[in-house]
């Protein structure tokens, strides 16, 4: 299968670019609120009214903290036409309260709409203070999650695939398939990382600065996003 092209649009017309350069998947995120970041809920309204059907649309809410607020956002955006809201966990890596938080974003996603789901994330440059990728996978296998991300935290600092062997990452996409999870990789990715993710399994490749002029606080161009939309055609 093709690994697909998922996209972070800060506003509708970042949307209507993403569309117009092929992604196939338009994803919700603030790039100035961190690599999670949330839209508001207005803002997100506009991005799926201008995605208007044509590509599932996703969005980041944030890293979870508290088990009542997690679990609003993902009911919010989900009824507001989320197909998945992706929702990370940088301040703990107390696998129990992950848990917590997990189940409850679950919960907040069915509510909202009952065919929305919810991503957790991992980032591959947190060593502490952070939920492991190995022990991610556990969490969203028991709390019902759809899928899992690894990303990075740090925006500034390496690509994931500085971060991470190929051999390493075809290993945890292949226990996270056995899991039945699906799978995205991000992390300040450009073109020529696409071949390697496409090549240890992965389902979406999640980019952002290399869709954009100016970087990553830039506004999304649809030339980067075709370019980039080929290179996954492409990989295998």
């Amino acid at each position: 299968m093709t690994m697909r092209l998922l996209v972070s649009a800060a506003s509708s017309d970042d949307a209507r670019a993403a569309l117009d350069g092929g992604a196939a998947i338009v994803d919700a995120k603030d790039p100035a609120e961190g690599p999670l970041g949330p839209v508001s809920i207005d803002v997100f309204h506009a991005i799926v009214a201008a995605v208007a059907g044509a590509r599932p649309v996703t969005a980041a809410v944030g890293d979870a903290r508290d088990e009542t607020a997690i679990e609003a956002l993902a009911r919010d955006f989900a009824a507001a036409g989320a197909s998945l809201v992706k929702v990370g966990f940088a301040e703990t890596s107390d696998i129990r309260m992950v848990d917590t938080l997990a189940r409850a974003a679950v919960r907040g996603a069915a509510a909202g709409h009952a065919g929305s789901g919810v991503v957790l994330v991992a980032y591959a440059d947190r060593a502490h203070n952070a939920v492991s990728p190995a022990a991610l996978l556990e969490v969203a296998s028991s709390a019902g999650a759809a899928g899992v991300l690894l990303d990075t935290a740090d925006k500034g600092g390496p690509r994931l695939t500085e971060l991470a062997a190929p051999g390493w990452i075809t290993e945890w996409v292949r226990l996270a398939h056995r899991r039945s999870l699906s799978v995205a990789l991000a992390g300040r990715l450009c073109a020529a990382d696409l071949p390697i993710l496409a090549a240890c399994g992965t389902d979406v490749a999640g980019v952002r600065g290399a869709a954009c002029d100016g970087g990553r606080n830039g506004r999304i161009s649809a030339a980067r996003v075709r370019e980039l939309a080929r290179a996954c055609a492409t990989a295998r």
